[in-house]
């Protein structure tokens, strides 16, 4: 039986999800079989015309109401507000649901979409997996290990752009990630799901306290900012407190914008007793570099060494990640309790700058 795979949303991050279907097999016999709807008609038939080999569905609800088979999947490829609507009734459906990020709009819907798949005896994946399981990241996990930077005392994660604002220099034809009540948030929706999830693959959290967080949205003088009444925070800034599985905390130093006035600037660093850890967590051209900084006779030394990835794209890895866990292999999706878990810590930062009161989110099961 050929591997069925449905695609709701025919947008543009759908696009990539076909081209990577499309890679996953060397000839078009082997190819998945690939189903798409859209509420949008044009957009369904645009989709159709540039992916010939996906299948148009008219409506949702004929899709799904097709007899599933045992490992079925349905991508959730549209705007936040409908993520967990349509992940529910695709659980529900007897199919599995790999979901774009952010998983979810707030921690309530999210908590839903994980009882679901619980009911449904289904998984629940998120494509914030996009710069999982690289190379660069098992370094700097087995150096922890191994204890060569001794107890860990400080982690900060910045990541500042001066102009990346999607829907308005990236992207701007996607107006709706501007919306709060469309895309949920702004840069900490968009991205906060790929920092969070690195994050906690690196140090691998079972609680996370938020002891106090801000957002902003500079201003500017770009015209669709001026033209758009944008509701979303452009620029966040958080103090977390990691508590890991050996009993140690570790604070979190978390920053992350897409508009700023301030010096554009990415630092990726852990500090312990013994040493420090700096990494290129993104790779975005297939290598990135790990510099472990320590000290050698009372001198500060350093250790820079560049590490490949494996030829699997970004863009890519949900699916392929995907399809991994549900047959049951070893795979760095992030699925179920964990990506339930990863989300909730974006809520609660949300939540905490918002009430001003700390929050606290904790791994189910541990």
């Amino acid at each position: 039986m050929k591997q069925r795979i449905y695609i709701v949303g025919a947008g543009a991050i759908a696009g990539y999800h076909a081209e990577a279907i499309a890679r996953l097999t060397e000839t078009e016999s082997e190819r998945a079989l690939l189903y798409v709807t859209d509420v949008n008609p044009s957009a369904l038939a645009a989709f159709a015309e540039k992916y010939p080999w996906a299948v148009p569905v008219e409506h949702l609800d004929t899709m799904l109401d097709e007899p599933a088979e045992e490992n079925d999947i349905v991508i959730v490829a549209t705007p936040p507000l409908t993520h967990a609507e349509i992940s529910c009734r695709a659980l529900r459906s007897g199919r599995h649901v790999l979901c774009e990020k952010p998983l979810a709009m707030n921690k309530e819907e999210a908590a839903l979409m994980l009882i679901t798949a619980r009911e449904a005896g289904k998984m629940l994946g998120c494509c914030s997996s996009r710069f999982a399981g690289l190379e660069i990241t098992a370094g700097v996990k087995e150096l922890l290990e191994q204890g060569r930077i001794g107890e860990l005392y400080q982690v900060q994660w910045i990541q500042r752009r001066k102009r990346a604002r999607t829907g308005i220099e990236y992207q701007p034809t996607s107006r709706w990630f501007l919306n709060r009540a469309i895309s949920g948030g702004g840069t900490l929706m968009d991205w906060g799901p790929y920092d969070i999830a690195s994050l906690t693959e690196v140090l691998q959290p079972q609680k996370v306290e938020v002891l106090h967080a801000w957002t902003t949205n500079p201003e500017t003088n770009h015209p669709h900012a001026v033209e758009i009444q944008s509701d979303v925070e452009q620029h966040v800034g958080a103090l977390l407190r990691f508590h890991l599985a050996d009993g140690s905390i570790v604070p979190v130093h978390y920053e992350r914008a897409a508009c700023c006035h301030g010096s554009e600037r990415s630092l990726t660093e852990i500090e312990g007793t013994a040493g420090a850890l700096q990494w290129d967590w993104l790779c975005f051209d297939g290598s990135g570099e790990l510099v472990h900084h320590y000290d050698m006779n009372g001198d500060p030394a350093k250790n820079r060494s560049t590490i490949s990835n494996e030829g699997l794209g970004m863009m890519d890895k949900p699916i392929v990640y995907f399809l991994r866990a549900i047959s049951g292999q070893h795979s760095p999706a992030i699925v179920n309790e964990q990506a339930v878990f990863n989300f909730s810590i974006l809520a609660a930062i949300y939540d905490c700058a918002h009430s001003g009161e700390g929050q606290v989110v904790a791994m189910e099961g541990i």
